[in-house]
């Protein structure tokens, strides 16, 4: 365990809430009036090619306040969870030695709740495993490939779709690499390796206005730049399985770029992905954030707003320097 993270001390800050809420405004603003650094917690805010699509902070947002983790990947390397948590520990580590809040922020759910309770104690990856699950995955093809791992981790057989090739393929790789399946794996108890004390504040518009912004910030994405950014992206030729391939509207757009459809229809769908993914996100946070003190070795506290304000604002200040 980091020296800085074994005593509760200073809280971590934690903004979530679904796409096009608020929370990076938000974040910025309690960076200002707090004196912290923001975190990012959005998975695909850590690719550096993917600026636009991904709504990373812009230069303003950039000048008032520091930010951390932020486009630090290619998006020809596969990020998750296990690896974002490791970074995420020690931005907080170094915030915490200079007396700054870390403010962690992003709606990338299973993120947060492996920053607070720890990941299973699953094996790391066996190359030639992995290799071999990979090749077979191809030859079968995935819904093949599913039915076959069914006999060996029906839980993850069940649970995974055909299409999802990299868990899948990872399911494979554990059960054969250690004779356990990556579901027994998992059912082992996690460790935080942290004494934190963690702040969460939601911003959970009402819905028809949070699809009002949804649509508008696409809008504005593609006045950005998004279409170039997107072209760009598709020039690379990465492998369909790299989570990278997921932003919201790149999809949309490279079906656009390569003759399928009209501009405005990639902009239709786009939307309308972006307003299903953030339906997604606000029943997740409902059913599965971990706001409820569940853990010896951490503390959590919770506000939610609709919107932010001002007036909100001022009381999310008070809610965390309120003691206790």
């Amino acid at each position: 365990m980091h020296p800085n993270l074994a005593e509760p001390g200073r809280p971590v800050i934690v903004v979530y809430g679904p796409t096009a809420s608020g929370k990076s405004d938000l974040a910025v603003s309690l960076a200002e009036r707090l004196d912290g650094i923001v975190v990012n917690a959005d998975s695909l805010q850590l690719y550096t090619e993917l600026k636009i699509l991904t709504a990373r902070p812009d230069d303003s947002a950039l000048s008032r306040a520091q930010h951390r983790l932020f486009g630090i990947l290619p998006v020809s390397e596969p990020g998750s969870a296990a690896l974002w948590r490791d970074l995420a520990l020690s931005e907080i580590a170094a915030a915490r030695a200079l007396g700054k809040y870390p403010i962690i922020t992003g709606g990338s759910g299973l993120y947060l709740k492996t920053l607070i309770e720890g990941l299973s104690p699953v094996p790391p990856a066996d190359a030639e495993a992995r290799a071999r699950a990979s090749a077979l995955h191809d030859e079968i093809g995935g819904e093949a490939f599913r039915v076959a791992l069914a006999s060996r981790d029906p839980v993850a057989a069940t649970r995974l779709m055909a299409g999802d090739r990299q868990r899948l393929i990872r399911a494979w790789e554990v059960v054969e690499a250690t004779g356990t399946s990556l579901s027994d794996w998992q059912k082992q108890p996690r460790d935080p390796a942290h004494r934190l004390t963690f702040y969460f504040v939601g911003l959970m518009p009402e819905r028809s206005h949070l699809y009002e912004r949804i649509d508008r910030r696409f809008e504005t994405m593609l006045e950005l730049g998004a279409l170039a950014e997107a072209t760009r992206f598709d020039a690379l030729r990465l492998s369909p399985s790299l989570p990278s391939n997921k932003a919201l509207g790149l999809p949309e757009l490279r079906r656009h770029i390569r003759g399928e459809i009209e501009l405005s229809a990639a902009t239709r769908l786009a939307q309308q992905a972006s307003r299903n993914y953030a339906k997604r996100q606000v029943t997740w946070f409902r059913h599965q954030l971990p706001i409820e003190n569940n853990s010896s070795t951490s503390h959590v506290r919770h506000a939610q707003f609709a919107e932010l304000s001002e007036r909100n604002l001022d009381e999310i200040i008070s809610f965390i320097l309120r003691p206790g």
